[in-house]
């Protein structure tokens, strides 16, 4: 059992980490309209620094060790902070969240360093919403970069939804029937900026989307794959994927 816990006494195994607050993409929910200040590189860990405390996290439980940012992908070299992560006694699970630009050239490496998972953040699979969601006109090349990490095994790979109603909210149905392909998809619901405060109307609620996909039969609740987090997890009949539903909002954590 962990050496820590939280208030429920629940264990606590699990370790996110930002490596950059840097990102090639400019999401509409997530950058705010004036931007961010950007803290300089000399106050960001070192790779080194950021090992030694995983290593000490190690000794007091925990085991699992997400990597994220920001895009974790643009910092130079993190290739070689999962190399060092993935050979610390204890951690068996090295894990890394990113929005899959840089994902079809890091693939191989990354999984070759010890990386176990992606979770890669897709909000369309239409060219133009995605550019007019993220600023950049980078669909193909998440969607390469999402086939190639399927190739090289960093499974589950999990897509991540962010569902905003008039934007994608659409585009449900298309997603959810991804999972007959294998993919794990899961929609989160739209969380407010800080600047913003209050719920927009752009919010879907979790309920609201599986209403939505009621004509794709009834999804029944079933295990998660490998790894941590939120999400309740569904299955559509027939699917070897799954579907999950992250409730910031309407069910906190």
């Amino acid at each position: 059992m962990s050496g820590i816990s939280d208030s429920f006494q629940r264990p606590i195994d699990y370790l996110r980490i930002s490596v950059t607050d840097r990102c090639n993409l400019r999401c509409v929910y997530c950058m705010p309209a004036e931007g961010i200040s950007l803290v300089p590189h000399s106050e960001l860990l070192t790779y080194e620094e950021i090992a030694a405390l995983v290593r000490a996290s190690s000794e007091m439980g925990i085991s699992k060790v997400r990597i994220s940012g920001g895009e974790p992908l643009v910092r130079l070299g993190l290739v070689n902070l999962i190399g060092m992560l993935s050979q610390i006694d204890g951690i068996d699970d090295v894990s890394l969240t990113t929005n899959g630009i840089l994902l079809r050239e890091q693939a191989a490496d990354l999984k070759e360093s010890g990386l176990r998972r992606v979770n890669v953040s897709l909000d369309s699979l239409q060219r133009r919403r995605f550019e007019k969601i993220t600023g950049h006109n980078g669909l193909a090349e998440v969607l390469e970069g999402i086939e190639q990490a399927r190739r090289v095994k960093l499974e589950p790979v999990k897509i991540n939804v962010v569902v905003m109603r008039g934007v994608n909210d659409d585009e449900l149905l298309d997603f959810a029937l991804l999972s007959k392909e294998g993919w794990h998809v899961r929609f989160i619901e739209l969380m407010p900026l800080a600047s913003r405060g209050a719920v927009t109307p752009e919010f879907v609620s979790a309920e609201e989307m599986r209403c939505s996909l009621a004509s794709l039969g009834d999804i029944e609740p079933c295990s998660a794959p490998a790894g941590v987090g939120p999400a309740k997890y569904f299955r559509l009949p027939g699917a070897t994927g799954t579907i999950g539903f992250i409730t910031p909002v309407s069910e906190h954590f």
